[in-house]
Order: structure tokens, then C-alpha cells, then sequence
């Protein structure tokens, strides 16, 4: 018998086959990669459109948004340093809580991400156009415009990126390391240039190229309300540190490398989240952003263009286009192992638990993430619009990361054997607290992102998100409920198969 795999004998085809060779900062890339992406250039200041009343708040904003990421990021911590496995979020929930609450939860959650992996490779094809635009090359910038171009251009893309996450660990972690760092360099020129220069520089620069000046405005007020709408919106800037977890089978000294690399990217990326915002603030006056983008949309190289010579603007959208770019191969590692993970306990499809016996990669949970990628890449094209795929991907993250909450204060009554394994807030106590403070802030979120999402203005039903996300949750438990009754039909101890953790042949 092997030990915590249900009291099943052993095969070789239960051999994970995967190894662990991911290392720190690989681990840290792939969180990074994913939850820093072009948004960054937009978000902080479409927030003005979103949130009218928001004007100079933005920053305090970002920084209380910031507050419920870290609580989770910290749950996901604790969780890792006990569960060091191979779709992270599944085994956490099923483990602590049951696996119907694994299963469904992840499903989600691969679900909305695998569309947002569509999205992604769709909407860098406009950052391509706009740098060629800028270089002068108006034939390839019109080119990229054409539908048939786009489409298969943004399908290339996701597919190199598969590509390199088929080739193994090794390829993958050459590959997002330096994107990560290329990115960083380029959103620096936005960061000291933000610093350099100020408001009347600014004004100067408006008053040469338009002759206007900077608008006199008074927004709305903002009130508590608009205060945690928007702290609700740039919060989902946050998402995609958990990408490192579901990689948990891969990385090297798991039990202290995950949860170091959990709290580095949350900790990373605020600050850049932060810096980067104060600093197209401290250029740009906040009113000129919030007059302007009551009418158009805005970016903060499109911003800062104002006061930058035409090379530099260009290599903000170059820094724009690959903090894209990295999203992808991140967040194709995360899903597949999700995958992976399900068909490694039998409540999926065993042949998406194979792994390539010399690229360590699991081969099929890979092409199944992929392949509902593309099919995103065909929807944003045809339908026009991608921001429903985002809200059923928010929805899913934040009921998964209160799950996470709550399955850090369920564990050690369920599973104690695995629960004292905890090396992160090793004390009840603070556990407790830090949790119950997590459930609250993002069940606040979640409810405030529903109550907004069912008052919306939409010409029908099906653009809302959540009844959408309620049905993909009805197709997951009816999925779960037929695998589970042949699993337990096989004669498999299931009791005893989600008490104890999946193998760990790495």
C-alpha cells in the first residue's frame, strides 16, 4: 500500500512523475507573472470612470485593496507549508473540508482562468499595433486590425507559450524569469519618470500640444460605499499568487519555498502596484484624469506620453505588452496542475494525470487548459467583449481564497496529522484572527462584486456573471457526483483517500 493514496495499491501509473525542480525565484515568477499584467497601465486610471467620485483616493484605494489580498495570500501560506502539492487550492479545500468543496471551488477557478488565458493572448495584439504604429510601420499596425490576423496571431502566442510549458520546468523557468525582469525595467521608466516629473510640467506640456489647461472638476461624492467599490475593483489586481501553490509538486524545499514565494509576490507586487500608481499621480493631476476619462480611455503610457519623448512612450507599451505576455505561461502552468491534481485523486479523467516521462510535464491537463484558452481567443473575437470571462474569474477567486480562509480554521479539528505541519503562523491564535479577518473582508468583497454585477445595466441575463458562474458550478458537482460514485463503486476508500495527502513521487 502507498502511503496516504486511499489505501490503494501501488502502480507506476500512480507515480506523479512530475519533479522538483522549481526553484524560488521560478516560484515567485509565476505568481508575479501573474498577477502583474497590462491592467496596471489602465486600471489606475479607468478607475476614475468606474469610481466617478474616487478623484485623489486612488492610492488609499490600492493600499486597503491590498488588505484582504495579504489574508489570503497568508491562508495560502499556511495551507502550502503542510499541503506541498500539485494543484495547490484543490487539495487545500479538499483536505480540510471534503472533496466536494475542493472539486467544485478549482473548477471554477480553472475554468475562469483558462478564459482569461484567452483573453490575455487576445488583447496583446493590440499593444503589437500600437508599438509598430508608433515606429512608423502603418501597413503592419492595419494588418494586425484585420480579424483573421488578430485571431491567429493570438493563437500562435498561446500556443508558444504551451509550447514551452510541454518542454519541462527547465524551459519554463528561462523563459519567465527574464520576461519578469524585462517587465519590471520597462515599468521603471514609467516610476522614475512619474517622479521626475510634476504637475506644472504636465500642465506645461497640455498647454503646448493643446492649448488648454488643466480642468477645474468636482467629481461626486465618493462615500463608503464608492470607497469599497473601488477597493473591490483594484483588489482584483491581486489575484493570480496563487498560481505558485498549484505548483506545489514542482518546487524544490516546498515546505519552506512556497510560502516564502507567496508572501515575496504579494509583497512585490503591491509595492510596484503602489509606486507605479503614486507615480503617474504625481505627474499627472488627477483632475485632468478624471475629466478625460469620463469620454475615451486611458492609459498611463498614453498619459505620460504628454511629458515623454516618443522612444520612451514606446517602451512603456513595450513593458505594457509583455507584463501581458507573462501571464500566460504562469497561468498555464497553474491550471494544468489543477487538472493534474483532480485526475490524480480519480474525480477527473485518470489520462489527464499523465506525465511526459522525460519532460516531467503533465501532457494532456496541459492541451485541455489550452485548448478552452482558444476557444476563449474565438469568443472575445466573435462576441466583442471579454469582460464577462473576468467577472466569472473574479467570482471564482474570491469564494476560492475564503475557502482558503476557512480551511486553515477547519484543518486541525479534520485532519490534525496534516494540520501540524503548519510552519506559518504556527500559533492558534493568530491563525484565527488572520482568517476570520480574511473571511470578512473578502466575503464583504464578494458580496459588494454580486450586488454590482446583479444591478447592472445588461440587455440580457446571460451577460450577468453570476448566474453564469452558478451554472458552472451545477456542471462541476454533476461532474463530481458521477466520478465520485465510480470511485467508490472501484471499492476505493474514499474516507481515507481525501483525508490523507496525493502521493509525492517528485
Amino acid at each position: 500500500m502507498t502511503p496516504g493514496n486511499g489505501g490503494v495499491p501501488a502502480s507506476a501509473g500512480e507515480r506523479t512523475g512530475l519533479v522538483r525542480q522549481l526553484g524560488m525565484w521560478g516560484l515567485a515568477a509565476t505568481g508575479i507573472c501573474s498577477m502583474l499584467g497590462a491592467g496596471i497601465n489602465v486600471v489606475p486610471v479607468m478607475i476614475q470612470r468606474n469610481v466617478p467620485g474616487i478623484g485623489e483616493h486612488v492610492l488609499a484605494a490600492f493600499a486597503f485593496g491590498a488588505l484582504p489580498a495579504v489574508l489570503a495570500a497568508l491562508a495560502y501560506a499556511v495551507l502550502a507549508s503542510a499541503m506541498p502539492r500539485a494543484g495547490g487550492s484543490y487539495v487545500y479545500a479538499s483536505r480540510a473540508l471534503g472533496p466536494y468543496w475542493g472539486f467544485v471551488a478549482s473548477f471554477a477557478q480553472w475554468l475562469g482562468l483558462s478564459i482569461v488565458i484567452g483573453v490575455v493572448s487576445y488583447l496583446v495584439i493590440p499593444f503589437l499595433r500600437d508599438i509598430v504604429g508608433a515606429l512608423g510601420m502603418d501597413g503592419v499596425g492595419a494588418a494586425l486590425e484585420t480579424g483573421a490576423v488578430r485571431v491567429g496571431l493570438s493563437l500562435a502566442l498561446l500556443w508558444a507559450f504551451v509550447w514551452v510549458n510541454l518542454r519541462g520546468l527547465k524551459a519554463y523557468e528561462r523563459t519567465v524569469v527574464p520576461l519578469m525582469i524585462v517587465m519590471f525595467a520597462l515599468g521603471a521608466i514609467v516610476i522614475v519618470a512619474g517622479f521626475v516629473f510634476d504637475h506644472d510640467d504636465f500642465a506645461a506640456a497640455l498647454l503646448a500640444r493643446e492649448g488648454v489647461g488643466v480642468p477645474s472638476v468636482t467629481p461626486p461624492p465618493l462615500g463608503p460605499a464608492g470607497f469599497l467599490a473601488a477597493t473591490g475593483l483594484l483588489f482584483a489586481s491581486f489575484v493570480g499568487f496563487d498560481a505558485i501553490a498549484q505548483a506545489g509538486g514542482e518546487a524544490r524545499d516546498p515546505g519552506r519555498s512556497l510560502p516564502l514565494a507567496i508572501c515575496l509576490a504579494v509583497l512585490i507586487v503591491g509595492s510596484y502596484y503602489l509606486l507605479f500608481t503614486a507615480a503617474v499621480y504625481h505627474t499627472v493631476p488627477w483632475e485632468f484624469v478624471w475629466d478625460r476619462a469620463q469620454a475615451q480611455d486611458l492609459t498611463a503610457p498614453g498619459l505620460l506620453g504628454y511629458v515623454l519623448p516618443p522612444g520612451w512612450t514606446i517602451a512603456i507599451v513595450a513593458g505594457a505588452a509583455i507584463a501581458l505576455i507573462n501571464d500566460l505561461p504562469a497561468m498555464l502552468l497553474a491550471v494544468s496542475r489543477l487538472v493534474f491534481a483532480w485526475a490524480e485523486d480519480r474525480i477527473f479523467p485518470s489520462r489527464m494525470a499523465h506525465v511526459h516521462p522525460t519532460r516531467h510535464t503533465p501532457t494532456a491537463a496541459i492541451l485541455l487548459s489550452a485548448g478552452l484558452a482558444s476557444l476563449a481567443i474565438l469568443g472575445s473575437h466573435f462576441a466583442g467583449d471579454f469582460f464577462l470571462g473576468i467577472d466569472i474569474m473574479v467570482t471564482s477567486m474570491l469564494v476560492n481564497f475564503i475557502l482558503m480562509c476557512v480551511s486553515v480554521l477547519v484543518l486541525p479539528r479534520r485532519n490534525p496529522e496534516i494540520a501540524a505541519n503548519f510552519r506559518v503562523l504556527s500559533g492558534p491564535n493568530a491563525r484565527t484572527w488572520v482568517n476570520l479577518a480574511g473571511i470578512a473582508l473578502l466575503g464583504t468583497f464578494l458580496v459588494t462584486h454580486i450586488w454590482k454585477d446583479l444591478t447592472a445595466d445588461v440587455s440580457a441575463w446571460y451577460f450577468r456573471s453570476t448566474p453564469i458562474w452558478i451554472g458552472v458550478m451545477t456542471v462541476a458537482s454533476l461532474i463530481y457526483v458521477r466520478n465520485m460514485r465510480r470511485l467508490r463503486a472501484s471499492g476505493v476508500d474514499v474516507e481515507r483517500l481525501f483525508r490523507e495527502l496525493p502521493p509525492d513521487h517528485a
